[in-house]
């Protein structure tokens, strides 16, 4: 949370229609390139946040997540859509309680039934049947749309990579063009401990702006390149809640995400780069576990 940002005029006008007057309104943006979020408390100590979305593409996604697949979670394990405004790119949304799983104590037992709890709920979100001839064609592409990243990042990363480290990023996307067909599903599309909100029993999912229809396997590649490499009972809590473990192929594909994903993060720096630079070395040891 930055407090840079003031609410701007017409989103508050709007909130406040909705909601009545406000007790206090507090900066809740991420130290991220266009976060816009505010938490606000109406005077019955009720609680929501507002988000303005970064771009048209971001805020249809997640307006479409809360209204047609949230509701498969269940109450309470995600927030709830009051509203949305396609004019203003503004979300209304519940509050939830608890804390970002990244927030707890790393060596507490939670993060294990954190784990097991989210890949239960994003086994429900994945199984969310709401395909058309368009989200079918979107799915089908999400592979190779993550290939064509790679000269990009590459290209943005200048001498960050050595000629070998190049050469495993092009060859990844290459293998992702190539595929053999893997599992396809409604993704959350940004699974990571800061969007999993612990509550001391219960796991919620929060920020739906990258949901999409795309292959199962894209969602695992935050946590496969983040926190399951030191903590691999976190990876097999997870895998139990989510109720099956992943086909060869989708392994094979995870490990070409990966390399992908470590190219995308040299590309835009720290503090990213360093867990980039990782996940690169663990590729090229062998250690990549998936």
């Amino acid at each position: 949370m930055t407090g840079r940002h003031d609410i701007p005029a017409a989103p508050r006008a709007w909130a406040e229609r909705l909601l009545g007057p406000l007790d206090s309104v507090r900066d809740a943006s991420r130290a991220r390139p266009g976060s816009r979020i505010w938490q606000l408390t109406r005077s019955d100590g009720a609680r929501f946040f507002l988000k303005l979305s970064p771009s048209a593409v971001s805020f249809t996604r997640e307006t479409f997540a809360y209204r047609h697949a949230v509701p498969a979670l269940g109450g309470g394990h995600a927030p709830r859509l009051v509203e949305s405004d396609a004019g203003l790119l503004a979300l209304l949304l519940t509050a939830l309680p608890g804390i970002p799983v990244s927030r707890l104590r790393p060596t507490s037992a939670e993060h294990r039934t954190a784990h097991r709890q989210a890949g239960a709920l994003l086994a429900r979100l994945h199984e969310v049947d709401r395909w058309t001839g368009e989200t079918y064609a979107e799915a089908r592409a999400s592979l190779g749309a993550a290939a064509d990243g790679a000269e990009r990042y590459l290209g943005r990363g200048g001498g960050l990579l050595s000629a070998r480290e190049e050469k495993l990023v092009r060859d990844s996307a290459e293998e992702l063009r190539l595929a053999d067909p893997v599992p396809f599903a409604f993704l959350h599309g940004d699974v990571r401990p800061h969007n999993l909100l612990w509550s001391g029993r219960h796991t919620a999912l929060i920020d739906f702006g990258r949901s999409r229809f795309a292959a199962a396997v894209q969602d695992f590649t935050a946590m496969a390149c983040g926190t399951w490499a030191d903590h691999p009972d976190r990876r097999a809590a997870f895998f139990t809640g989510y109720g099956r473990r992943l086909t060869a192929e989708e392994r094979r594909v995870l490990r070409c995400l990966a390399a992908l994903d470590a190219a995308s993060r040299l590309a835009w720096g720290a503090p990213d780069a360093t867990h980039g630079r990782r996940t690169l070395e663990r590729l090229a040891s062998g250690d990549f576990t998936c």
